[in-house]
């Protein structure tokens, strides 16, 4: 086994073991026969994030002899594009499908269509309306959004008026990210909420929004980010209004870019997810689906507040410096 492969099997280990302890089934899933089909359906291919799903999944793959079909659309909100690759699945007959579903509600039926052909689906990243699910692998999305509340409480002192910037409205994500940072806001009577806006997973919205938000409430203390793109759009517009420092800033997930804006203050805290382990784990689920295994209902996988106190913590570090090709 080379270095590359050492380390990747070492973070797999260190990230994952306690939750494939939890649901491994009875029996070797591992085989010699005909490989199994897994297509994972995601919301783009594009950003670190899902590059990095990306990788755990083909580890996993390797691993428990499959062939792997990674497919998405070119924008996070193109559900539409989605079920049309959902439909287009099906058709193939794979062994079993991993969907990040871009819309809960619209995914729904095209999901349930799958247990017509036996076909088993295991939901990560954001759920989907449908009872045909086997699991869902992925972060626990209300009480990450309640994370970055109480971070963002704690540095306004439970006053003034705070911004969101969002991403896709109607993924199970986005709304539970959303939920639970505004049910945490709501225990304090000084803090008022005075825009909510989605970028739809694009900078470049995420900036413009972002500048008009500011312009529109000069006296926002706080802005939460909830995604990685979003977040980048975010944080580049307070650094260029001059805000670092005034505004206090929590964001998702952990592109590069944010790392720098971490260093030099213009952000205060990143929540950071766990993709690897999202990537590797949904394809360990799958292949149980694929062999008649019962799964718990759902695998979570960590997501942790990082700040410039604890950022250099080793097992900090595994999860802001994940291997990405």
């Amino acid at each position: 086994m080379n270095l590359r492969n050492c380390l990747l099997r070492g973070l797999m280990v260190v990230l994952g073991f306690s939750a494939l302890t939890a649901c491994t089934p009875t029996g070797n899933i591992q085989s010699n026969d005909k490989p199994l089909t897994i297509d994972m359906i995601v919301k783009m291919e594009r950003g670190d994030y899902w590059k990095t799903i990306r990788m755990g999944a083909e580890v996993a793959a390797k691993e428990y002899n499959v062939e792997l079909n990674f497919l998405a659309p070119n924008q996070e909100n193109d559900y539409k594009q989605q079920i049309k690759l959902m439909q287009e699945s099906i058709v193939r007959r794979p062994d079993a499908i991993v969907l990040a579903a871009s819309d809960y509600e619209a995914l729904g039926q095209v999901t349930d269509q799958t247990s017509y052909y036996n076909i088993p689906v295991i939901s990560m990243d954001s759920e989907v309306a449908s009872t045909k699910i086997k699991t869902y692998v992925g972060t626990n999305n209300y009480e990450a959004g309640q994370t970055a509340a109480k971070r963002l409480s704690e540095l306004t002192g439970g006053h003034g008026e705070i911004g969101i910037i969002n991403f896709v409205k109607g993924a199970r994500s986005t709304d539970e990210r959303e939920e639970g940072f505004l049910d945490y806001m709501a225990r304090f009577s000084g803090i008022e909420i005075v825009d909510i806006v989605y970028s739809g997973s694009d900078e470049t919205l995420a900036y413009e929004l972002t500048r008009k938000m500011l312009q529109e409430h000069p006296r926002i203390r706080g802005l939460v980010s909830l995604s990685a793109e979003s977040s980048i759009g975010a944080g580049l517009a307070v650094q260029e209004m001059g805000y670092a420092g005034i505004v206090n800033v929590i964001t998702f997930d952990n592109p590069s870019e944010m790392l720098e804006l971490l260093q030099e203050g213009t952000i205060q805290a990143m929540v950071v997810q766990n993709p690897f382990n999202n990537g590797y784990m949904a394809v360990y689920a799958a292949v149980q689906a694929a062999h008649g295994a019962k799964l718990n209902d759902k695998i979570p996988t960590t997501a942790k507040l990082i700040d410039l106190d604890n950022m250099l913590w080793p097992e900090n570090q595994k999860l802001m410096f994940p291997f990405v090709k």
